[in-house]
């Protein structure tokens, strides 16, 4: 097997790995899937070059921010398609916490049997705070694996400002990177130890999680400590749903992405940013799909770093525009959580924006709503109201619209700082795909984040970009999506 490209590791801590150890241990906390998953092949490859089985602990806290039934629902269906790949393959102790705090001491109690403990490098959420504190307490090594997209988290060296400065870069980098892809299958092809049993002490304090909670057959414990006013959406979690999803786009939207994704009446989305989030799918997979789909090979590629967004492929309109949104625009918001922060900070607008908004801060507004008349989606704009109650009901909001809704957010409320929170309260709630680094872009796009200055200046906005349903319902079609989301 390739090993994992060493630009995407990562030492967390100073104790030596233990050749001695029972086990490798890999801690699945952001790609939690089975395929094309770069820590998953590195903890396997190590455990084959010691001799050692390897244990895959994947673990749902309940006390989590903004914890839902929701948000469960997605992840334990993930939980079970894992489960079934990998019966006989290795040990997969899926955890669920019934119980804040139940959980606390399983890592580590599994640590101090393992020669080593794998898990995955995610920018986000409170994962980078969780990764260095466990790096501070395991008494064994612990190594971070960066699989969040084509483009390696540290490739880059800084932050980008633009997504066109940023796109300069991929088009100088990014084919060098795609040369080294994750194995399809990690586990394929490796001379692993069979698995053996855990501790016993260790699986009678923290047990695998029923089959039945993992695989939806059984409601959500009432008892379960997290918020079940948001319940589960339509949506099916887990690489199944994922890759099941995927090809439907490449067969059905991928054609007529270039034309169409605006529209909210034509359902050209791709509906993958909930799997990316949740690491069910993967950026790798996305773009073999694509390039299949294409007959595209390497030799396609322009010659002509020059930042544009069209033409570099050597694809198809459709699959240009979409690849623009998976390499540029989603990595550009791993980009930015990496070099800065990994939640929207208002401090991290330009300057011209900040200044403009400022200066604006105290603009009459014609309406301002409070957050639960928002969340309720009892605005006067019919247009935002539906958008907002996609949100509450499917956990998504078409793309198109996510803009909209952030800039009227802006516009009804008191102040920008108040927007901004606001706008991730709602989003990183109730979105399957919030909490997440490309939410981050989208959320402080609306603010002017990688957008430059706008005339003519405007109330409230200034010279950030101003958006209007009136605009929107003539630029794209709406009616459909109308009547899908009344009010009740």
């Amino acid at each position: 097997m390739i090993p994992v490209p060493t630009l995407r590791l990562r030492v967390v801590n100073q104790p030596p790995l233990r050749p001695d150890g029972e086990f490798v241990l890999y801690w699945m906390i952001a790609a939690r899937r089975t395929r094309s998953n770069f820590a998953l092949q590195h903890a396997a490859a190590e455990a084959a070059r010691l001799g050692r089985p390897l244990v895959i602990l994947e673990a749902l806290r309940c006390d989590y921010p903004y914890a839902s039934a929701r948000l469960h629902r997605f992840l334990l269906d993930g939980m079970a398609d894992n489960a079934r790949a990998l019966t006989g393959r290795v040990v997969y102790h899926p955890y669920v916490e019934p119980v804040a705090g139940a959980g606390k001491g399983l890592l580590a109690a599994l640590s101090a049997h393992a020669c080593l403990v794998v898990t995955d490098d995610f920018p986000a959420f409170f994962l980078p705070a969780m990764i260095a504190a466990a790096g501070e307490q395991l008494p064994v090594r612990l190594v971070a694996v960066d699989g969040n997209g084509l483009l390696p988290l540290r490739a880059a060296g800084r932050s980008f400002a633009t997504a066109y400065a940023f796109r300069r870069l991929l088009h100088k980098v990014l084919p060098a990177h795609l040369a080294e892809p994750p194995a399809t299958d990690p586990l394929a092809g490796l001379p692993l130890i069979p698995p053996t049993p855990l501790p016993i002490a260790i699986t009678r304090r923290w047990p695998a999680a029923d089959l039945e909670l993992l695989g939806g057959c059984c409601a959500l414990p009432r008892g379960l400590p997290i918020d079940h006013s948001i319940p589960a959406t339509g949506t099916s979690g887990g690489q199944q749903a994922a890759h099941a999803r995927l090809g439907r786009f490449i067969a059905e939207q991928l054609p007529r992405y270039a034309e169409e994704r605006n529209h909210p009446d034509l359902d050209a989305a791709s509906g993958l940013s909930p799997y990316l989030h949740f690491g069910h799918l993967g950026a790798h997979e996305i773009f073999t799909a694509v390039t299949e789909q294409e007959g595209w090979v390497p030799q396609d590629l322009s010659d002509r770093p020059d930042g544009r967004r069209e033409g570099w492929w050597g694809m198809s309109a459709s699959a240009e525009a979409f690849l623009d949104q998976l390499a540029t625009w989603r990595e550009l918001g791993y980009n930015a959580c990496f070099h800065q922060v990994g939640t929207p900070v208002y401090a991290n607008l330009p300057a011209w924006a900040q200044q403009t908004l400022a200066s604006h801060a105290h603009d009459p507004r014609r309406y301002c709503y409070t957050l639960d008349e928002l969340r309720a989606a009892a605005t006067h704009d019919p247009l935002w109201n539906a958008a907002q109650r996609q949100l509450l009901r499917e956990g998504t909001m078409h793309n198109y619209l996510r803009m909209l809704w952030g800039k009227k957010i802006l516009e009804w409320s008191p102040t920008p700082e108040a927007a901004l929170q606001v706008m991730v309260e709602l989003n990183d709630r109730y979105a399957l795909d919030g909490r997440d680094p490309n939410s981050a872009t989208g959320i402080l796009w609306c603010l002017g984040r990688y957008d430059r200055p706008w005339g003519p200046i405007r109330p409230v906005f200034g010279s950030v970009r101003y958006m209007s349903s009136e605009n929107t319902r003539r630029k794209v079609r709406v009616a459909e999506y109308l009547k899908r989301y009344p009010a009740c």
